[in-house]
């Protein structure tokens, strides 16, 4: 059985003579260090066959009981549920508990769980060695006693966070290596949590980490806040055991099947289908960028250089329920998440990872920050950010800038002389603008476009025009392109009187589409 270990724990005196323990992220830090510096031991699978060869659909049976949640005799709205082992969640996961006088190991029972028709021995003597796979956060965040989960950290490094009237969506994750590279990626995992207790009237609930992995440890505080929006504040000291090639920072992870700018190939109810629409970048020189997602026939990669960079996220900006019609699983209420970094980044990328997948159940989008220097073996890459769970999208972007509602995608067609439209072998795009400081111009407004579009491609129109029902602008594109089997990449704005009043809207037609 796994035994409470207390880590770094500092004895104060106290006027009272109470004995109080100060835990904080330097003590993850230490054993972080500790552990980079040492062979990585990958964690052992303790599974009984009857739990390690479980179905997806039989795994789901086995629920947390809702009256046995944790915290649950303290007059605190925070609450904190439990997951099972079972299935690809073969290693379990540590578990602490941080009061204001000791750190205490929360022990695995099975009396807190339901097993459903599940044939499963689920006495305490059969799983004595089973421990949990992850935990959940619950709190009131729709009505005043409502239990609702809020956050939920299962598997490798992922979590996922919602706010008020939010459903899950996208995840994001503690650390990615070697993301989408040719070696293989590598999933480090948070091997133990110190979970502090709540006190009476808290707003928020801290959490520390420690994640392993073979070439990285990592030591984690996160600060949850719920509310209209969620806020999670991150700081993190990462250690590098070896080398790696390429180091992905506040990583997040989206599904995008089809949308608006690439429909669906096939006859489908659901207009849309995907947790994320667009990577939106702020960089540090005050550019806003816009890229809309693909799902392509290859693994695709891009690359965007910032300094410094003010925030980035992986989107859903499109919440309207028609544009989903979907009743069971609410991709209409499925939040956004921005990252805002704290202090100065530096020099790097935020690269997006686009991975074929030909259903909803592959998350197949990925977007991180990864800096231009990394840190030598043993030396600590220092960072803080803070994410923004949100459907208010607008709320991120500057007022007086412009950004993209939609991206449409439609056959390129001329209007003939009786009319009749017919297409001409072009493809055609239409990019709304929409913003507080556009929707204050003029229908009359002289805008103007500045597109400009690889050697693979050939502009046959590009002009912008008023849209009265958004009081914005339409960016109407139409474009050839030379070689499919070759990406195209692309690139647009709007100016008047010289100046820029949109974002960058960035686009890639994919190879072979």
């Amino acid at each position: 059985m796994l035994r409470p270990v207390m880590l770094g724990a500092v004895l104060f005196a106290s006027f009272s003579a109470t004995q109080v323990y100060a835990f904080s992220i330097d003590d993850v830090a230490a054993k972080a260090k500790k552990l980079a510096g040492e062979n990585y031991e990958p964690a052992q699978s303790n599974l009984p066959k009857s739990l390690r060869e479980l179905k997806f659909g039989e795994y789901q049976q086995i629920h947390f009981r809702a009256d046995k949640a944790f915290w649950s005799d303290l007059d605190t709205p925070f609450k904190l549920g439990f997951y099972h082992q079972g299935m690809q969640f073969s290693s379990a996961v540590r578990l602490n508990e941080v009061t204001a006088t000791s750190v205490k190991e929360i022990k695995y029972d099975p009396a807190l769980f339901d097993f459903g028709d599940l044939k499963l021995d689920h006495s305490p003597e059969a799983l004595k060695e089973i421990g949990y796979a992850g935990f959940k956060v619950i709190y009131p965040i729709n009505a005043a006693g409502k239990q609702d989960e809020i956050m939920s950290m299962l598997g490798a490094s992922y979590f996922r966070v919602i706010g008020k009237g939010q459903t899950y969506g996208l995840s994001a994750r503690g650390l990615a290596i070697d993301t989408a590279l040719p070696s293989g990626e590598e999933f480090p995992s948070f091997r133990e949590f110190w979970i502090e207790r709540p006190n009476k009237g808290d707003k928020h609930l801290t959490i520390y980490a420690l994640l392993d992995s073979p070439r990285a440890t990592g030591a984690y505080r996160f600060i949850l806040r719920p509310g209209d929006d969620a806020v999670v504040d991150v700081k993190a000291q990462v250690f590098l055991r070896e080398a790696v090639n390429r180091l992905g920072i506040a990583p997040l992870t989206s599904m995008y099947l089809f949308g608006s700018n690439q429909p669906s190939p096939v006859e489908n109810f659901r207009p849309e289908l995907h947790d994320s629409d667009g990577l939106a970048i702020h960089a540090g020189n005050d550019e806003w960028l816009w890229r809309p997602l693909n799902n392509p026939k290859r693994l695709s990669v891009s690359a965007f250089s910032v300094e410094n960079p003010k925030g980035f996220g992986l989107l859903q900006r499109a919440h309207e329920f028609s544009r989903y019609e979907d009743l069971d699983d609410r991709y209409d209420l499925r939040p956004s998440a921005w990252i805002e970094p704290k202090g100065e980044w530096g020099k790097g990328q935020v690269q997006l990872v686009e991975i074929p997948t030909r259903d909803e159940t592959n998350d197949n989008i990925v977007a991180f920050w990864t800096p231009e220097k990394l840190p030598a073996p043993g030396e600590p890459l220092k960072l803080a950010y803070r994410q923004h769970w949100t459907i208010n999208e607008p709320a991120l972007h500057s007022n007086d800038n412009a950004w993209v509602m939609q991206t449409r995608r439609f056959p390129g067609e001329v209007r003939q002389s009786n009319l009749i439209r017919e297409t001409d072998g072009s493809i055609g795009l239409l990019v709304d603008f929409v913003g507080p400081a556009m929707a204050k111009l003029p229908a009359d407004t002289a805008v103007n476009t500045q597109v400009s579009m690889g050697g693979n491609g050939e502009i046959v129109e590009n002009r912008a025009r008023y849209n009265p029902a958004t009081k914005g602008w339409r960016l109407i594109l139409r474009f050839k392109v030379k070689n499919p089997a070759e990406p195209l990449e692309m690139r647009a704005a709007l100016t008047s009187d010289g100046k820029a009043i949109s974002e960058t809207w960035s686009y890639q037609i994919p190879a072979d589409e």
